[in-house]
């Protein structure tokens, strides 16, 4: 009996429906409260100025009346605001879930994207990062340190142990569907949370800038002291000069001088203040979950490390910066003037980094670990078919049963059973052009690299050992660097032999191969000695791997028939002028590939050229 799943689509279109109700209520308030707002504003005016010109008494009570009411409405204003703002961004991410489960990529914001270098294992052939990419499906995170942690573990593999624990917290968090979009909401609300966290915790980590300038905080403390009983003294008549100008020029001047440094030091916690704050909702809402998972629970516990309560000093940090007062406002010079203010906005800083600034940096990476495991968690629950796989060290082989592309939809996906390995052996995949053989070895490939980040896999069942995964598929030439496209595959051929080498050698994770359609810059007899060699050589490195090819010879070659698993693709040629002229099941068969197709496909597309004999060429 055929096992079916609940519409993934269903519960984000509840909560749409249900958001974009209560936005459109709000924002009729919200309009309603502008308007009154505006008319309470005019009608002060008009009051004061009949109370002014019109000499009316009454003119004055009633200004102030309206001005009062002017400011009530001020306040709601900005408290609809808030919450206006809170249900554009849910209906955002209500949009953003049905567009991921549809795979409409230009739906899907690309806020940040990692850097990948050119000669990565595997990125740029699988699409892990950038348009239409495994990053983008994922990206679920709010904060810098999400992304960062979730780009992360999709270009570098986990251990088995690693991914099996992250699969248990996966587990854990899918169901939980009003936490994880608290916690994306949270942390969106932030102005500026895609801030770099670096420079904020280098401060936090780094010397006290005060440290040395015991005098400064004493002249904070001193100077306005001093400013304020020579101006009572002079207001009182005590003194016969107006001697409270002298404090008033020394706090300007050591403002200007010394306490510059104290300016440049707030501003770069102020400059990051609302993303504190955010952050400390988002862990606010993570230590108040009862999770089950000990590895979530183990996380949890990171937050009181120091014996401090992480939310309630990122919420007093935040307060701390937002004392801060910017020196373009009207009130920095007075307020530095009477007050020496950024001195002690940095003094009570410092004082909150030497409590907490040790453990800020444990906090922040705990909670992007959280956001990356939320994001895999998202994948999970979007895709209930989906399933979680065998990660073990003691495995063999990559064996998948009914395994399709992540990053198709689920209505154009065909699935394949499929097996790679075991060492001694290479999956030899062939089949006309267009047929599948290179979404299949994608196919493989993004599977892994879910697999051992600890997410769920686009299989009914997967099983695989640790391994280091390398590709071949999208080899470019290079201009700036005089590289040649057949001299770029054959770098990356080095690459690739050489990780297989080193994994034999120094006992690591076997080397799983992806070679699609290798070396295709050079001619049919060369290539086809070329790829035997390699592939032997990976084969008696004990890597694993999948190679596929629409070139029979190379399939033909008796040298590699003791060690290729064969399997193929075809296509249906149509018949009748109802059928269509050619078309494709993407079905994996046994074998090797009996059709080729390039020039049926010439002449679909209108390039029908007869073959005729190359004229000599004329002499002078």
């Amino acid at each position: 009996m055929t096992e079916t799943f609940p519409d993934p689509r269903q519960p984000y279109a509840t909560r749409l429906a249900a958001a974009t109700a209560d936005y459109e209520r709000i924002d009729a308030r919200w309009n309603r409260i502008a308007n009154l707002r505006l008319a309470a504003f005019v009608a002060a005016a008009l009051a004061a100025a009949w109370g002014l010109w019109g000499r009316a008494p009454l003119g004055w009570p009633l200004a102030g009346v309206l001005l009062v009411a002017f400011v009530a409405l001020a306040i709601v204003h900005a408290r609809l605001g808030k919450t206006r703002a809170r249900l554009a961004l849910l209906r955002a991410i209500e949009e953003e879930a049905i567009a991921r489960i549809d795979r409409r990529w230009n739906d899907l914001p690309e806020r940040w994207m990692p850097p990948v270098p050119p000669d990565h294992p595997y990125a740029g052939d699988l699409d892990i990062v950038g348009h239409a990419s495994l990053f983008q499906l994922l990206d679920t995170t709010a904060t810098r340190m999400g992304r960062e942690t979730l780009a992360r573990w999709l270009l570098a593999a986990a251990d088995a142990a690693t991914a099996t624990a992250r699969q248990g917290a996966v587990a854990d968090l899918a169901p939980r569907l009003d936490l994880r979009q608290e916690l994306q909401l949270r942390g969106r609300l932030a102005a500026n949370g895609e801030a770099d966290p670096e420079p904020f915790l280098d401060w936090a980590e780094g010397a006290d800038v005060l440290a040395g300038g015991g005098w400064l905080r004493w002249y904070a403390w001193l100077g306005p002291l001093a400013l304020l009983l020579l101006a009572v003294a002079d207001y009182a008549g005590i003194v016969a000069y107006p001697l409270w100008v002298l404090p008033l020029l020394a706090n300007l001047a050591v403002g200007a001088t010394a306490g510059r440094q104290a300016y440049a030091t707030i501003a770069g916690v102020v400059a990051n203040h609302r993303a504190i704050a955010a952050y400390a909702g988002q862990l606010d809402l993570l230590t108040g979950a009862e999770f089950t998972d000990p590895s979530l629970r183990g996380l949890q516990e990171r937050f009181d490390e120091g014996s401090h309560d992480a939310p309630a000093m990122l919420r007093r940090l935040g307060r701390l910066a937002g004392m801060a007062i910017p020196p373009g406002s009207m009130l920095y010079v007075p307020m530095q003037a009477l007050a020496m203010w950024d001195v002690h906005v940095l003094v009570a800083l410092e004082r909150w980094k030497r409590a907490g600034g040790g453990h800020a940096r444990a906090w922040l990476a705990t909670l992007g670990e959280i956001e990356a495991l939320a994001a895999l968690a998202a994948l999970h629950f979007d895709n209930p078919r989906w399933v979680f796989p065998e990660v073990s060290p003691g495995r063999d082989r990559y064996q998948a049963r009914l395994i399709g592309h992540p990053l198709l939809r689920e209505d154009s996906r065909v699935r394949n059973d499929v097996t790679v390995g075991p060492p001694g052996t290479f999956l030899l995949v062939t089949g006309s052009n267009m047929s599948g053989k290179s979404t299949l070895l994608r196919a493989i490939g993004v599977n892994a690299v879910l697999a051992q980040a600890g997410g769920p896999v686009c299989a009914d069942a997967l099983s695989l050992p640790a391994v280091e995964l390398w590709t071949s598929a999208r080899v470019q030439d290079s201009l700036e660097r005089g590289v040649s496209f057949f001299l770029a595959e054959l770098q990356r051929l080095k690459l690739i032999v050489d990780a297989a080498a080193r994994a034999r050698e120094q006992g690591g994770p076997p080397v799983m191969y992806l070679l699609d359609e290798i070396l295709q810059g050079t001619n049919t007899a060369e290539r086809s000695v070329a790829a035997r060699r390699i592939i032997a050589y990976l084969v008696d490195q004990g890597a694993i791997g999948a190679v596929s090819t629409h070139d029979l010879a190379l399939a033909d070659d008796p040298r590699l028939a003791a060690h290729a698993e064969t399997v193929h693709f075809t296509d249906t040629v149509g018949e009748g002028p109802a059928a269509p002229p050619m078309s494709f099941d993407y079905r994996l068969r046994p074998g090797v590939a009996t059709t080729t197709n390039a020039l049926r496909l010439m002449r679909l597309i209108g390039l029908e050229l007869e073959d005729e004999p190359v004229a000599p060429a004329g002499r002078e």
